[in-house]
C-alpha cells in the first residue's frame, strides 16, 4: 500500500475475522497449500488484509493474502480479494528483459531470423552512409531505380560501435595471445586489409594455422603465427647425430 502520511487504525471487526478469511481461502485453495496465520495489515475504509503461509511445493516464502472489508454500520465483513503474493524471502522469477536485449552473439542458429529495426541507429540510408533520418520507403524506391543496391548501410554510429567492440574484444591488442606475439598483425604478411574507413585500424587474418584465420583483427593485434616469427635456438629441433658406418660385412662375420 502507498503511504499517505496518515496512520489508519485497523478495523477491529476486520482484524477479528481471521476465521472468515481462512475458511473462504480454503474454499478456493487446497487445504494442504495453506499454512498458519502470519498476521494482518490494516487500511482505510475498514479494509484489513490477512496473510496465511503458502505451503504449496515450489512457493517457498510466498503467502496467501485475503482482504476483507466491512461496510459502514455493518457488524460483519465480506471478502474483497484473495491473491498469492511473494514475501521478502520468496523465490521469484528474474526481472523480465526484452528478447532484443537478451540475445547474445552466437545465439542465432540455422534458419533463425533477426531483423533490424527500421530506426536502428547503426544503419543509415544507402546513398548517405550517415545517420540521417529520412523516409525509408523513398530511399528504397530511389535505390531500386538507380540500382544502388543496399537501401541501408552502416551509419557513423554503427561503425564506431563495431570498431570499439572489435578493438576491446579477443581480436584486439589486449588479448592474451597478442601480449607474447613476435609482431603485430600490421607487419604480418598474412594480413588482408579491409576497405573503407575501418581499414585504418582493422584487417582480416588469412593464415590457415592462426587462431584468427578469417576473422577481423586490429592491426596492433598479434599471435605466434606471424609471418616473420623465428624459433629461438633452444626451441629448434635437436640436430641428428653423425651417422655410424658399419664396416663389417657378412663375410667378415663368418670368420669369427
Amino acid at each position: 500500500m502507498i503511504a499517505t502520511g496518515r496512520v489508519h487504525k485497523a478495523d477491529q471487526v476486520g482484524v477479528d475475522a481471521v476465521d472468515v478469511a481462512q475458511s473462504t481461502l480454503l474454499e478456493l485453495v487446497a487445504p494442504a497449500d495453506v499454512g498458519g496465520h502470519l498476521g494482518h495489515v490494516g487500511g482505510e475504509d475498514r479494509l484489513v488484509t490477512h496473510f496465511f503461509e503458502c505451503t504449496r511445493t515450489g512457493y517457498r516464502g510466498w503467502r496467501w493474502s485475503v482482504t476483507v472489508v466491512r461496510a459502514a454500520r455493518q457488524k460483519s465483513v465480506t471478502i474483497d480479494e484473495i491473491v498469492l503474493l511473494p514475501g521478502d524471502d520468496a523465490i521469484t522469477a528474474p526481472t523480465w528483459v526484452p528478447w532484443r536485449e537478451r540475445i547474445q552473439p552466437g545465439d542465432l542458429g540455422p534458419g533463425d531470423l533477426l531483423p533490424a529495426d527500421q530506426d536502428d541507429p547503426r544503419l543509415a540510408p544507402g546513398y548517405t552512409a550517415a545517420d540521417e533520418i529520412i523516409d525509408q520507403d523513398s530511399v528504397k524506391a530511389v535505390s531500386d531505380e538507380l540500382g544502388l543496391g543496399r537501401p541501408r548501410v552502416l551509419s557513423l554510429e554503427g561503425r564506431e560501435l563495431a570498431a570499439q567492440r572489435w578493438y576491446d574484444g579477443s581480436h584486439g591488442p589486449d588479448a592474451p595471445i597478442a601480449s607474447n606475439a613476435p609482431g603485430t598483425c600490421g607487419t604480418c604478411g598474412f594480413m588482408t586489409r579491409l576497405a573503407g574507413p575501418l581499414s585504418q585500424l582493422f584487417a582480416v587474418c588469412a593464415n590457415a594455422y592462426a587462431n584468427d584465420d578469417g576473422r577481423v583483427v586490429s592491426v596492433d593485434h598479434g599471435c605466434g603465427a606471424h609471418s616473420d616469427a623465428q624459433l629461438n635456438k633452444r626451441n629448434l629441433p635437436q640436430p641428428l647425430p653423425e651417422p655410424v658406418l658399419d664396416t663389417l660385412s657378412w663375410d667378415e662375420l663368418e670368420t669369427f
